[in-house]
């Protein structure tokens, strides 16, 4: 049996995610008490394993507190059954979370006439820990629209051959912020910067101009094989430690150009059988 928890603060795309796991062929559970997890887990191992082959449940704020406390021995009681468990943690900047119902105008299920949206997210924040603290990976949604995650969703989980590592570069611009999913973090700013040549500006790091100017420069290229070299030495540890997912991140000023080339760059060199390689450009529209 694969169990996937899917959890994380509300409004970054929970719904989303289930909806993406049932069309992957999972069995979506949304909002179950924390309490009946085991229960549930029990009915299973005793009643029908095959309809439950790969199942999906959604566990978030809308649990008490004392049951959210207690996720840790619940989660132990499951892998001691010898269940293949893993944890989706989502979360969003908080401007981000309160332009969402700013605009959707849903009510978050921790406000009440005494506690405001804002007050609302940061109790929840916290009241989520317990479950954050065991994720198998994060996924950020603040600058993800519906079709992007869907598609991440897929591409990590719902059609990931579980037993490789699932390896994600994601290229960004430091000016929107640093992505809070990334695993390693690298600063391709220092490298030549296509954006000053008037007849590059306007293009990407996709467009073969802009690849055949970076493709010249020797710092791109030293920049390129030192940290493939860090990669090689230290996914192998990851992957021993036990690790599904890992995300590498590569920035630059405006997402645009270098961050793009490097992370395609990087896609190439990796990909290969024993590896899931999922690349993201996220500033590119």
């Amino acid at each position: 049996m694969k169990l996937l928890i899917v959890s994380g603060l509300s409004g970054s795309g929970k719904s989303i995610a289930l909806d993406t796991l049932e069309d992957c062929g999972y069995y979506c559970i949304d909002n179950l008490p924390v309490m009946l997890l085991e229960d549930f887990i029990n009915h299973i191992l005793l009643v029908d394993k095959k309809t439950y082959a790969k199942t999906a449940i959604g566990i978030d704020a809308r649990n008490q507190s004392e049951s959210l406390a207690n996720f840790s021995e619940s989660l132990e009681l499951i892998r001691n059954k010898q269940i293949d468990c893993e944890i989706i943690f989502m979360q969003a900047e908080e401007t981000t979370l309160l332009k969402r119902y700013s605009e959707t105008r849903r009510r978050h299920p921790l406000t009440d006439l005494n506690v405001p949206l804002r007050e609302a997210l940061k109790i929840e924040k916290e009241m989520l820990k317990p479950i954050a603290k065991h994720a198998s990976v994060v996924i950020d949604t603040s600058r993800t629209h519906y079709h992007q995650l869907r598609e991440l969703i897929r591409e990590q989980v719902g059609e990931r051959d579980v037993k490789n590592i699932s390896l994600q570069f994601q290229s960004f611009g430091f000016k929107h912020g640093v992505p809070l999913d990334a695993d390693f973090v690298f600063d391709a700013r220092s490298l030549p910067n296509p954006y000053w040549i008037p007849e590059l500006r306007g293009l990407t790091g996709k467009d073969q101009p802009v690849i055949d100017f970076l493709n010249k420069q020797e710092l791109v290229a030293e920049f390129f094989k030192d940290i493939t070299g860090f990669l090689e030495r230290w996914i192998p540890r990851f992957e021993a430690e036990g690790r599904s997912y890992l995300t590498v991140a590569i920035g630059c000023t405006g997402g645009q150009h270098r961050s793009i080339y490097l992370a395609d760059a990087f896609a190439k060199q990796f990909k290969g059988p024993f590896l899931n390689v999922i690349v993201r450009h996220r500033e590119l529209q």
